[in-house]
């Protein structure tokens, strides 16, 4: 089929489904979307909470636990234990399907039964404080967190990593790590951007194979530098004596400086490493990728952000070791065709819209079931039955579509309309990516939670806080900290925090100054580095050169964006 151009639902604007889409629609059986790829990515967003966590009981031991959901939330929320325990039975909340009424409301009602994971949390050891995490140990106030990382302290997207504290985005061994933006096997090192293969560097953007590098740029196999000039050794070290790094006011003085060599350096048109016939950002060892970002060792995706070892799948993120997936967010292993599902969190075959499910294989419209085959909105059915009452739902769903409060029209194909989300939109991930105002979420019908009031004792104001990590002790530890922007930020501001043991021997290791901000306000100074999740169509900006390229980089960013060929004869 020829590429065809639709006007999205839900945006009204144009959007092209091109003929290979068409192709991958009809190999996994869905009809063609009827939102943009944009509103899709924020539908699904909706779904995932990463930062709004609170305190709660489990519902069915009555400890006291941390959560993703609110106490307020219709279903019960089982602390890990319990929720992978044996104590509770997800088949007795099983229903038959009613012909007489529509998918997803029918679907909302099993959702408001049925208990949920307060954290996802996949075989991890000693991170009751950590969310979307899976094989790691240590982990705390962190998401998206796999592959074995250890000691991950306030960090977001992190994999096979360990001693990584205000990161985000590090992959393959890295360790030791401040304030790291994009980072592969980086070594005790602090604010980089950019950086490969570095150790022992501080405040440099795109550098590579670096040691002791010191306010650098666009540099490449390069030591004992400072602001791109070289120093013997000893002269080096003497040199880094004189920034005093020990203190939070020689700190600000190099970092006002750092902005100023982000603005110096020259960026390639996008971070693309080892990669054939792909469009996007940060993409490593990926072959056939449209419109991707964030994601490393994949094949033939469109649509993806945030995943690895995946091939073959649209419109997804947070995943690893999956194929044929559609319409599909967080926590995927091993997972094979599966579509309109939310955490399907390993070995799910053929299932759609599924959230929190196992080890499973058939499933349609099912809640944290596991060890299961052939299942119906949580019931069991013998094969042939399944199948049959499958078809005969979907063909349901086209025939007696849910409407949603801005009227756009949900038949079988689309994923969960925001208003059945378990979230709030402001407590979801889609508030970070498409911010909305209070009364732009009220008017469209998704949801707004009021912060809960927070009653800190506080202890030392944020003008307080020693200068120098010399003179922080253990009993710093007892403290309560005021937040510098004291809960009237956008940024989820907790409006106070205190040390951990583990964070506070970090500070003093690497002789970094306490910091006068939460962990959320900090995440959000991080995030403004990054560019944007759409690609914009612009010319190189080398004088002279005219070619023309797609780029996360938006136009009115104060970024040098060159492309292939002016990057590489001025860097290497």
């Amino acid at each position: 089929m020829e590429a065809q151009i639709k006007i999205c639902q839900n945006c009204k604007k144009d959007f092209i489904i091109e003929s290979e889409d068409f192709n991958f629609y009809e190999k996994i059986k869905v009809p063609p979307p009827t939102f943009c790829h944009i509103c899709r990515f924020q539908r699904r967003l909706v779904w995932r909470n990463e930062r709004s966590l609170y305190r709660r009981t489990c519902d069915l031991c009555k400890k006291n636990i941390i959560a993703a959901y609110h106490s307020s939330a219709p279903f019960p929320v089982y602390c890990r234990e319990c929720w992978y325990g044996d104590n509770w039975d997800a088949f007795s909340y099983g229903v038959e399907y009613d012909f007489s009424r529509n998918f997803f409301e029918q679907y909302k009602e099993l959702s408001n039964k049925v208990p949920r994971l307060a954290l996802f949390q996949r075989n991890v050891i000693n991170s009751d404080y950590s969310n979307m995490c899976g094989e790691s140990k240590n982990i705390y106030l962190s998401a998206s967190v796999v592959k074995g990382s250890e000691n991950v302290f306030y960090s977001k997207s992190v994999d096979k990593s360990k001693d990584i504290v205000d990161c985000l985005n590090i992959i393959n061994g890295s360790e030791g790590l401040y304030e790291n933006v994009e980072a592969q096997n980086n070594y005790y090192s602090q604010f980089l951007l950019l950086c490969r293969s570095c150790i022992d560097s501080f405040y440099s953007v795109d550098c590579i194979n670096c040691s002791n590098c010191f306010l650098c740029f666009n540099l490449r196999n390069k030591q004992y530098f400072i602001r791109n000039k070289q120093y013997s050794k000893d002269d080096y070290f003497k040199e880094i004596e004189k920034f005093n790094l020990k203190s939070r006011i020689s700190r600000y003085i190099l970092l006002k400086e750092f902005t100023e060599i982000k603005k110096q350096a020259i960026y390639r048109f996008a971070n693309i490493n080892k990669c054939v016939d792909v469009t996007g950002n940060n993409l490593l060892n990926v072959k056939n990728a449209k419109d991707s970002f964030e994601i490393y060792n994949v094949e033939n995706v469109k649509f993806s952000y945030r995943g690895f070892d995946f091939k073959d799948s649209m419109d997804l993120e947070y995943l690893g070791w999956s194929e044929l997936l559609y319409e599909y967010t967080t926590g995927a292993l091993n997972d094979y065709n599966v579509k309109f599902s939310f955490c399907a969190m390993d070995s799910v075959r053929n299932a759609d819209y599924t959230e929190f499910c196992r080890t499973s294989d058939g499933l349609f419209g099912c809640i944290s079931l596991r060890n299961t085959k052939n299942a119906i909105f949580n019931k069991v059915y013998k094969e042939e039955e399944f199948l049959k009452l499958k078809e005969k739902i979907i063909k349901q769903m086209s025939d007696m579509p849910y409407v949603d409060k801005k009227g756009n029209i949900y038949k079988y194909g689309e994923f969960f309309p925001i208003e059945i989300s378990t979230l709030l939109y402001n407590e979801s991930q889609a508030q970070e990516f498409f911010p909305l105002s209070k009364e732009e979420i009220l008017q469209r019908g998704y949801g707004w939670r009021e912060k809960d009031l927070k009653n800190f004792e506080i202890t030392i104001d944020s003008k307080n806080i020693p200068d120098c990590i010399d003179d922080v002790d253990e009993n710093m530890l007892k403290e309560v900290l005021a937040c510098e922007h004291g809960g009237k930020c956008e940024h989820q501001c907790s409006s106070a925090f205190r040390l951990t043991d583990y964070e506070l021997k970090f500070y003093k290791k690497h002789n970094i100054p306490l910091p006068v901000l939460c962990s959320n306000c900090r995440y959000y100074e991080r995030v403004k580095v990054m560019p944007s999740l759409v690609l914009y169509h612009r010319m190189c900006m080398k004088e002279g050169c005219e070619n023309e390229f797609e780029t996360p980089y938006a136009p009115d960013r104060p970024e040098k964006i060159y492309c292939e060929k002016c990057y590489q004869q001025e860097v290497y």
